[in-house]
């Protein structure tokens, strides 16, 4: 039986390729049912809309909920594997929580569609993505976003995302970050970038959103999880010894004002569990690159390159992204 590390990705990888992908299984079929009893459109009839639109499918309070539909009906489809531990980037720490069986699948719902509707009309600021990466993807000093983020007011680290920077910050200072960065290219794409429709999340700017999340949902009922979790600080949450208290303070509080090390949980997981293959679930896999950038940077099975990955990634995949389904068809029954 392969032994697998699940990585659960964020709010803006549902994009306009996977229109029409969402799986019917028993957790998208709950999250229907909880998302038609808020008299909101479930994640089966966003992902069935006859076309992409951003104000329909990259709006927080849709964009939550149907990542995490996604991701949960890739869980559901598992074949017979070994989860060594879950990880999640940005809001895909919610879903890894669902996933990990840290919160009920409804607790895990409620969660993300609470989070997700605080956004409605109300964007907090934004982020911006800047990478920290050459063109074969190897760590590469960026000392302007270094010097950006020591000078300008109201500017900060949002997410570590392998070979990328995301900032977090308010509009005046992501302004002036994209006026001093040196233009660079990330794949086919123009940095500095804003993301459409995201707020700083994981800035000071989100402490009121924190301090309302933690009154609104103190009852949430967590609980030891049934795999290993390794959170954005790169702590591990472990069946038998987790602290609920503080997976509740974490969750609610810390990770929303401070900033997300995805690449250090990675990083984490991978020397703690050395697993047989990541497994990324959808929407999409456009989180791909950022996990072959930290597989790069720790030197993972030799890999010191993009090239090195791309060769692995043909001859025998360590990634397994379930939006491939060459890829999805090793572990799927």
């Amino acid at each position: 039986m392969k032994r697998v590390i699940l990585i659960c990705p964020g709010r803006g990888s549902y994009t306009r390729e996977c229109l029409a992908t969402l799986a019917q299984t028993p957790s998208v079929a709950a999250a229907d049912a909880f998302r038609a009893s808020l008299g909101r459109p479930g994640p089966s009839e966003l992902d069935r809309a006859p076309a992409y639109q951003s104000r329909l499918h990259v709006a927080g309070e849709n964009a939550s909920i149907l990542t995490a539909a996604c991701s949960l009906a890739d869980r559901d489809q598992l074949g017979s594997v070994e989860v060594a531990a879950v990880v999640g980037n940005s809001m895909g720490w919610y879903t890894a929580l669902t996933v990990a069986g840290a919160l009920p699948l409804q607790a895990g719902l409620r969660l993300i569609e609470t989070l997700g509707s605080y956004q409605a009309n109300n964007v907090i600021g934004g982020q911006l993505v800047y990478p920290r990466m050459d063109e074969d993807w190897r760590p590469d000093p960026a000392p302007e976003l270094d010097a950006c983020l020591q000078t300008i007011p109201g500017l900060y680290k949002s997410i570590l995302l392998g070979g990328q920077a995301v900032l977090g910050g308010t509009e005046a200072a992501l302004a002036e970050a994209q006026r001093r960065l040196p233009a660079k290219k990330i794949g086919d794409r123009d940095a500095p970038f804003l993301l459409p429709l995201h707020s700083a999340f994981h800035t000071p700017l989100m402490a009121a959103t924190a301090q309302r999340a933690q009154a609104e949902l103190a009852d949430l009922p967590y609980q030891a999880p049934q795999f290993p979790l390794v959170d954005g600080r790169g702590q591990i949450w472990r069946p038998r010894h987790t602290d609920l208290r503080g997976l509740a303070d974490y969750t609610m509080g810390y990770q929303v004002v401070a900033p997300y090390d995805f690449t250090l949980s990675l990083r984490v997981a991978l020397r703690e569990y050395a697993p047989d293959h990541l497994v990324l679930l959808g929407p999409g896999g456009n989180l791909g690159g950022a996990i072959a950038q930290v597989l790069i940077a720790e030197g993972w099975g030799g890999i010191r390159s993009r090239a090195d990955f791309q060769t692995l990634q043909k001859e025998r995949p360590f990634l397994i992204s379930m939006a491939r389904p060459e890829q999805r068809a090793l572990l799927t029954s």
